[in-house]
């Protein structure tokens, strides 16, 4: 038998094998470049560059914007606010879906269901709710509670507390659900045994929930407040939905300088300028939530 007819070794399969990964990962990273690196490298260009000539005067027009303070200053409320008792309200529902429950099933489809809703509808329906006639109101008076003749009025332009915790009672039934998925399958990965040994040891729930459950969740919570405070940043369809005109965020100012004001340079910047903000963001997250492994490792 010739040499080049004999059997390839293992070494030398294996070695066939090596770039195998790499072309695996191709299609990822190729969807990446197209759909993220070449848009946020158009964004960046249109932010910096006018008529040909490179200068910071989008930036200047957004600055002196009279609306940039406004909509800076509510977008970070709303982040401060809504991913808090989000993360809170995720947590207790991942343990209630992942408990030993029956009737866990239904939970999770009922928990599931605003998700299939989009943001724009999922904030003309808290809209609904929240006017002068709507729902709400309805069923305060049927329970007794304020004047049938003087209903609240919830959106009011000028109240800006109250506007704001409309806002962002309807963000948070529309995405808590987001988290909720990931620290369930965070929870269903943490073997039941660690759980049993604490709770053989006389750890009550608080106790194991605390030294066991977040400590071994906390990949699952870093994957999960990521992406939230990502998304928290684009928020623009349900603010514009509920409070239209009495109050504004970051991305409905980019929204709006490219739609009315027909200048998309201002509007580039905004959105580089949400950028920046989220990759801080989530910078700061990856380092309060680093993992053992993640400390080793620095």
């Amino acid at each position: 038998m010739s040499a080049a007819a004999q059997p390839a070794s293992v070494g030398q399969r294996i070695r066939r094998w090596e770039g195998l990964p790499y072309w695996l990962v191709l299609p990822t990273l190729a969807y990446l470049v197209l759909f993220f690196g070449w848009p946020m490298v158009e964004a960046f260009t249109l932010a910096f560059r006018e008529e040909g000539v490179w200068s910071l005067d989008a930036f200047e027009r957004m600055y002196d914007d009279l609306r940039f303070g406004e909509a800076l200053k509510t977008t970070l409320i709303l982040i401060g606010v809504i991913v808090p008792l989000q993360f809170a309200l995720a947590v207790s529902m991942a343990l209630l879906v992942n408990g030993r429950l029956r009737a866990r099933g239904l939970f999770l489809y009922i928990f599931l269901l605003p998700l299939a809703i989009s943001d724009l509808a999922a904030g003309i329906v808290w809209s609904s709710i929240f006017t002068e006639r709507g729902y709400l109101n309805t069923i305060l008076q049927h329970l007794g509670i304020g004047d049938p003749n003087l209903p609240r009025i919830w959106l009011d332009p000028t109240d800006q507390t109250t506007l704001l915790g409309t806002v962002v009672v309807a963000e948070i039934w529309r995405s808590t659900a987001l988290i909720m998925i990931i620290l369930v399958a965070g929870l269903q990965s943490i073997p039941k045994e660690f759980n049993e040994a604490a709770e053989v040891f006389g750890a009550g729930f608080w106790q194991r929930l605390r030294t066991v459950t977040l400590p071994m969740l906390k990949p699952s919570i870093q994957v999960a407040l990521l992406l939230r405070v990502i998304l928290a940043f684009e928020v623009f369809a349900t603010v514009i939905a509920i409070a239209g005109e009495g109050t504004t965020v970051l991305a409905a100012e980019a929204y709006r300088w490219e739609t009315t004001n027909q200048d998309e340079n201002v509007a580039a910047a905004y959105a580089s300028l949400i950028l920046v903000l989220s990759v801080v963001s989530a910078l700061i997250v990856l380092r309060l939530l680093r993992t053992k492994k993640e400390q080793l490792l620095r």
